[in-house]
């Protein structure tokens, strides 16, 4: 054990003194010359659709103001003009301020953000109660339903009123099955702010129990989508949201994809996303970030050492030191007896081609139905640089993307000022996040959006003599979209779903 404690000190070490500028935040030009092309990109497309509000309000100001670094903006809104992007600016104060810690603090530091927010434990005053699915194929995820402590004896079998309206937040965590910080921090952010939270965790994460030989591929949404499923079945009442954090937005992005309007979702939200994936798979994060995730996936998958021996090659899944090298061992290999990754190259590139068809998280992007909001930095040390891992077209010519673009906040972190965390103690650890407040904001906005527009649509209606009488409730049980209608169900749901026999601890 001092062992691995030595090693993680030196190698925090190395990434801090080396090189200090890229995560001490020195590289501030860099950072901020992004945002500011990207606002004089929004205001020549402004001048050629006057009607349509870009959202670059604090980029125009800033620019206009002056044109040194100094009042250079710190967060951009890069989306398509739409009635929705400008209803969004206007109701979302949080997309306009955001107050990044400044100077030689850790708070600033990209790199230390992200290890304080994965790394260091925090004291949560909620509770967790635990739901066992049983899947089709006999194997297990955990939904943790997220409950104050006040309020934790009454769910001790973690059931909830069925005719409870509260909207439920459907939380996905990283593929690595890590419960951070920020994941708990959000939990009770949604509880005060009344929805019902509940953490999805796949086959083998984070206590779940490994029944069957099959693990979760990156981008496979079916096991996410009978959670779903079950979830509406127990709150048919209440709106569903998404929020997924880090690389946990592959499984919720190709869930939205392959669904599409039958998504049941009102609304996601990615915080930090990994949008490349397979790009940042082959090439990885900095060095002592790719050892520590690998060194953590390989602890987690020790306990199922034996087991897994039956279907995958657990030689070459536990020596290898790349994030490619364990993901082609678990998925891309034909049994236990297959060749190490690298020995046989063709047969090995195919594969890893065939996988990541059907694992890309942004293969079935044009069939997404909903809003979807991205919130990222620029110095984000997990992604990688955003020229190459941002894909900014997609942002700017699809209606249901918006991307929310901070100059500093690392992975998942988004430290801001004190002032800005709305009472939060020393260490920035107290108050809601900046990119909680944020993803909370645009779940109400664009639910007050549509609700709109279904009264308008309501009126029109009326007025033409049609009545609309069955478009509010049309609207209520089903996803955010003026896409096609969600076909009732015609099977008889509890001969599929042997939802009785799950069990709560």
């Amino acid at each position: 054990m001092l062992e691995w404690i030595v090693l993680i000190c030196i190698a925090i070490l190395v990434a801090v003194l080396w090189p200090g500028s890229k995560y001490f935040g020195n590289d501030n030009h860099q950072h901020d010359s992004l945002i500011s092309g990207l606002g004089i990109l929004r205001r020549q497309t402004k001048e050629r659709v006057p009607e349509r509000c870009i959202a670059e309000r604090g980029v125009d100001r800033a620019q206009t103001a002056s044109g040194t670094s100094e009042n250079a903006p710190t967060v951009a809104l890069i989306c398509k003009p739409s009635a929705l992007a400008n209803y969004l600016l206007k109701h979302c104060r949080t997309f306009r301020n955001f107050s990044p810690c400044t100077g030689w603090t850790w708070q600033a530091s990209a790199f230390l953000q992200t290890v304080y927010g994965a790394c260091w434990p925090y004291q949560s005053p909620i509770h967790f109660v635990r739901d066992h699915l049983q899947l089709n194929d006999d194997g297990l995820v955990a939904l943790d339903w997220a409950v104050s402590l006040a309020g934790a004896s009454y769910h001790k079998r973690g059931r909830t009123s069925s005719n409870s309206t509260s909207p439920v937040l459907i939380i996905i965590p990283n593929s690595f099955g890590k419960i951070t910080g920020n994941v708990l921090k959000l939990c009770e952010a949604a509880l005060s702010h009344g929805y019902l939270p509940v953490v999805f965790n796949r086959r083998s994460h984070n206590g779940a129990h490994l029944t069957t030989l099959k693990l979760q591929q990156f981008g496979d949404p079916g096991d996410l989508r009978e959670a779903v499923r079950y979830i509406r079945y127990r709150q048919p009442a209440g709106r569903l949201y998404a929020v997924s954090e880090s690389t946990g937005s592959g499984l919720l992005l190709s869930y939205l994809g392959e669904c599409g309007s039958s998504s049941y979702v009102t609304a996601a939200a990615c915080l930090s996303p990994v949008l490349r994936c397979q790009s940042w798979f082959e090439n990885g994060p900095r060095w002592p970030l790719q050892w520590a995730l690998v060194a953590y996936q390989k602890l987690c998958l020790s306990r199922y050492r034996t087991v897994l021996g039956n279907s995958v090659h657990t030689d070459a899944l536990f020596s290898c030191s790349s994030l490619r090298g364990q993901e082609e061992a678990l998925f891309c290999q034909s049994g236990p007896k297959a060749s190490s990754p690298g020995s046989n190259g063709s047969a090995t590139s195919g594969a890893w081609e065939a996988y990541w068809e059907r694992n890309e998280p942004l293969r079935d992007v044009d069939e997404v139905a909903i809003p979807v909001l991205n919130v990222c930095s620029q110095d984000d040390p997990v992604r990688g640089e955003p020229q190459s891992t941002l894909p900014l077209e997609l942002f700017e010519t699809n209606p249901h993307f918006f991307l929310l673009l901070t100059g500093r906040g690392g992975h998942c972190g988004f430290s801001t000022q004190p002032e800005e965390r709305g009472g939060g103690g020393p260490g920035g650890t107290g108050g809601t996040s900046w990119s909680h407040r944020a993803l909370l904001e645009f779940f109400r906005a664009t639910t007050d959006f549509f609700a709109a527009e279904e009264r308008a649509k309501q009126l029109a209606a009326r007025r033409r003599g049609l009545g609309a009488a069955g478009v509010g409730r049309a609207f209520r049980h089903r996803s955010v979209s003026t896409c096609k209608k969600v076909p009732a169900c015609s099977h008889n749901i509890h001969t599929i779903y042997n939802w009785q026999r799950s069990y709560t601890r």
